[in-house]
C-alpha cells in the first residue's frame, strides 16, 4: 500500500503507554525508548481518541493485581514522553522529517514540577482515513463474568490443542474474522493473508519444537479494552494467554487474542 499510518512513541527517563480508541498499541521505556507500530486496525474514519499514559502499571504486574495508588513525584526536567501519529510513504523512514504529522501528544514537565504518576493525557483527532467500519467498534460492551471466562478458556484450550496437533485449519477458521479485517486494514487480499498464516503455522508445527501450553482457569485474565468491546486474553503474568513453552533459549511464541462477545458467542476480532 502507498501510505502506512503509524503511531510513534518516544520516551526519556520514564515508562509510557499509548492507546488509540481505548486499545493499548505501544509501550516504551527502559527496554525500548522508541516504539513505532502500524495502527490501521484500531483506527476509524472520523474522530479517534488518543491517550498517553506516563508511568502506567508495570507490564510485569499480574493483570488482576490491585492497582497501585498514585505516586507523588517531582519532575527532574529531563523526563518526557511524545506520541505522534504519522503518515509516511511506504519505503520511507518513519520519522517527523519524512512523514506527515497528523496528531501529537506531549508530556514534558518542567523541572521541579510536582505530579502524580500515572499521568494520563488524551485528545480527540480526526484522521484522514477511509477504512471499513471494523466489527469490534460495534461489538457490545462485555463483562468478564464467570461464564464468559469459562467460554474463553474453552476456546483457548481448543486453539492450543489444535496447534499442538497440527490442525491448522481449525485455528484458521476460528480467527477468520481477524485475518480478514487485518488484510483489509493493510490493503491485502484476504486469501493471501490466510495462506501466509497457514504457511507460518505449518512451518512452526513442522519444527516439532513448539508445544502450545494449555491454560488453567485460575491463570486466565480477561482485560477489558475499548470500553469492554474487546476482551484481551492474558496469562496471570500479563503475557498473552495463547503461548508456547519456552525453548532451550527461553523464547516463547505468543499469539495475542482479543475477543468480542455477541449474544453469548465469542469471536476473535484482534
Amino acid at each position: 500500500m502507498e501510505r502506512l499510518l503509524v503511531l510513534k512513541l518516544d520516551t526519556q527517563g520514564c515508562e509510557a503507554e499509548a492507546l488509540i480508541n481505548g486499545v493499548p498499541v505501544a509501550r516504551a521505556g527502559a527496554a525500548s525508548a522508541s516504539v513505532t507500530v502500524p495502527v490501521h486496525e484500531y483506527t476509524l474514519a472520523g474522530t479517534n481518541r488518543l491517550e498517553l499514559v506516563v508511568g502506567p502499571p508495570s507490564a510485569a504486574l499480574a493483570p488482576d493485581a490491585p492497582v497501585p495508588p498514585p505516586v507523588a513525584l517531582v519532575a527532574d526536567g529531563h523526563s518526557s514522553a511524545h506520541l505522534r501519529v504519522l503518515l509516511p510513504r511506504a519505503g520511507n523512514p518513519t520519522d517527523e522529517a519524512s512523514a506527515r504529522e497528523l496528531a501529537v501528544l506531549d508530556w514534558v514537565p518542567p523541572a521541579r514540577q510536582a505530579y502524580e504518576a500515572p499521568v494520563s493525557l488524551s485528545r480527540d483527532v480526526d484522521l484522514p482515513v477511509n477504512f471499513v467500519r471494523w466489527r469490534w467498534l460495534d461489538a457490545p460492551a462485555a463483562t468478564p463474568t464467570p461464564a464468559v471466562r469459562q467460554a474463553a478458556l474453552a476456546l483457548l484450550k481448543n486453539l492450543a490443542q489444535a496447534l499442538s496437533d497440527g490442525d491448522i485449519e481449525f485455528f484458521i477458521a476460528q480467527v477468520r474474522l481477524r485475518t480478514e479485517e487485518l488484510a483489509a486494514a493493510y490493503a491485502q487480499p484476504a486469501d493471501q493473508a490466510t495462506d501466509r498464516l497457514r504457511t507460518y503455522l505449518s512451518e512452526l508445527h513442522a519444527t516439532g519444537r513448539f508445544q502450545w501450553l494449555a491454560l488453567e482457569a485460575d491463570a486466565l485474565f480477561l482485560r477489558r479494552l475499548a470500553g469492554g468491546r474487546l476482551l484481551e486474553c492474558l496469562y496471570a503474568t500479563g503475557a498473552p494467554a495463547l503461548r508456547t513453552a519456552p525453548d532451550a533459549h527461553g523464547r516463547s511464541q505468543q499469539f495475542p487474542i482479543r475477543l468480542a462477545v455477541v449474544e453469548g458467542k465469542l469471536y476473535v476480532l484482534r
